[in-house]
C-alpha cells in the first residue's frame, strides 16, 4: 500500500473506533444466510463452503499473524466470517490495523473488544464455529498476571459467553508446543511440562476447553502449533529479526546456545491446512488433542543460514545471554493428525523462508510498516 493510502487508513481507523469504541468495523449481516444468499450448513458436517453449505465463523485474534491467514482462507473457502481482536501494544498496532483491512478487503470485519473483560454477548451470536487464537504469546517479558489475563481469564470469559449457546457446533482451540516443555518431541500422550509461563497459561486454557466437553458434551477440541513462521509473523520473531537486520545491514541478536536449538519451523499456510480439517471430520476432532507441525526439524542455525542464502548476504550476529523458558527442542509427531485428520504439512523452510522474505522486503520493509 501507498503511504497516503495507509496513512488515511489509520486516520479512519482512529476516528472509527473512537465512534464506536468497541470496533474497528462492522457489517450487518443476513439472519440464515451466507454471503451471496447461500443457505447455512446443516447440523451434519460442517463442510468447506465453496459453493456448499456456508457456516458463520468467529475467529478470535483476527488480527494477528496466524488468525489473519485463517480468517482469509475460512472466506476464501465461502464462510461467513467475523474477527474479533483486542489490538494491544504487545507489537506495532500499526501491523494489526494493515491486517484488519487487508482482512476488510476480503469482505471479513474485525470487532474490537477484550476477551477478558468485555461483554462478548454480540460478538458470539450466532457464531456456528469459533477458532480462539487470541492470546498473549510467547517470552515477552510480561508478567504472569498479564498471561494469566490474557491467556487464562479470556479463554474462560468466552466459553461461558458461547456455552449456552444454541448455535454453536465447534471450539477449535490454538495451542502451542510450548505445553510440552524445553523439550517437545512427544505425541499428544505425553506428559505436559511447560517451562515460561505462557507455556502454564496456554495449558491451562486448553484444559479449560477440554473440561468444557469432559461436563457437558462442549464440542471443543484443541490444536498445539510446532514454531510457525510466515508473512505477518511477530516483529520480535527470529526470522522477521533476521530478515530485517541483513536486509538493512544492522546487528542480529541470537541468544546464546539457540543456534544449536532444534525447531519444527512449520510455515503458517501449513498450519491453517491443518486447522481446516475439523470443518469437514468434526466429530473425530471433538474432545481431542492434536499436534500440528512439520516433523523434520533444523537447527535456528540451519534457519539462519537459509535466509542468508536467499538474500544474498550474512547477518551480523550480536550475542546477549539465553533466555529463560526457551525450548531447546521441537519436533513435532503428527501421526494422530495424520490418521484422523490426512494433516500432511509439505513446505520445505527453503520455499517458506522465501516468501516470508519477499513478504518482508516487499510489504514491510519498502512501504515503511512499523
Amino acid at each position: 500500500m501507498t503511504t497516503f493510502s495507509y496513512t488515511k487508513f489509520l486516520a479512519f481507523a482512529v476516528w472509527f473506533t473512537l465512534l464506536c469504541k468497541n470496533r474497528l468495523t462492522m457489517q450487518e449481516s443476513g439472519v440464515g444466510t451466507c454471503p451471496g444468499g447461500r443457505s447455512r450448513g446443516s447440523n451434519g458436517v460442517l463442510g468447506q463452503g465453496s459453493g456448499g453449505a456456508c457456516v458463520r465463523i468467529l475467529v478470535t485474534g483476527a488480527a494477528g499473524f496466524i488468525g489473519s491467514h485463517l480468517a482469509e482462507q475460512l472466506a476464501a473457502l465461502g464462510h461467513d466470517v467475523v474477527g474479533l481482536d483486542c489490538v494491544t501494544d504487545y507489537y506495532s498496532p500499526e501491523l494489526k490495523l494493515a491486517n484488519a483491512r487487508a482482512l476488510r478487503s476480503h469482505g471479513i470485519e474485525t470487532l474490537r473488544a477484550d476477551l477478558a473483560e468485555d461483554d462478548l454477548s454480540e460478538a458470539v451470536d450466532g457464531a456456528e464455529v469459533i477458532y480462539h487464537l487470541a492470546a498473549l504469546p510467547g517470552l515477552s517479558g510480561a508478567t504472569f498476571e498479564e498471561y494469566e489475563r490474557n491467556n487464562v481469564i479470556a479463554t474462560q470469559r468466552l466459553l461461558a459467553a458461547v456455552r449456552p449457546s444454541t448455535s454453536m457446533r465447534l471450539f477449535v482451540n490454538a495451542a502451542t508446543s510450548s505445553i510440552y516443555g524445553k523439550d517437545a518431541t512427544g505425541d499428544e500422550e505425553a506428559a505436559p511440562r511447560p517451562a515460561s509461563w505462557y507455556g502454564v497459561t496456554k495449558l491451562a486454557a486448553e484444559q479449560l476447553v477440554l473440561a468444557a466437553f469432559r461436563d457437558s458434551g462442549f464440542p471443543g477440541c484443541s490444536f498445539r502449533l510446532f514454531s510457525v513462521y510466515g508473512p505477518r509473523e511477530r516483529p520480535e520473531k527470529l526470522y522477521p529479526r533476521l530478515i530485517h537486520s541483513i536486509l538493512t545491514g544492522e546487528l542480529f541478536t541470537l541468544y546464546e546456545g539457540s543456534e544449536y536449538h532444534e525447531r519444527s519451523f512449520t510455515y503458517v499456510g501449513d498450519i491453517v491446512a491443518g486447522l481446516l480439517t475439523p470443518l469437514t471430520v468434526r466429530e473425530r476432532c471433538v474432545g481431542e488433542i492434536f499436534n500440528l507441525g512439520i516433523e523434520s526439524a533444523i537447527t535456528t542455525g540451519d534457519g539462519i543460514h537459509i535466509v542468508e542464502q536467499i538474500i544474498g548476504r550474512r547477518a551480523r550476529i550480536e550475542r546477549r545471554p539465553a533466555r529463560p523458558g526457551e525450548q531447546s527442542r521441537t519436533r513435532a509427531n503428527i501421526a494422530k493428525a495424520r490418521a484422523i485428520l490426512g494433516y500432511e504439512p509439505s513446505t520445505p523452510p527453503a520455499v517458506g523462508l522465501a516468501e516470508t522474505v519477499r513478504w518482508y522486503r516487499d510489504e514491510i520493509l519498502m512501504q515503511r510498516v512499523p
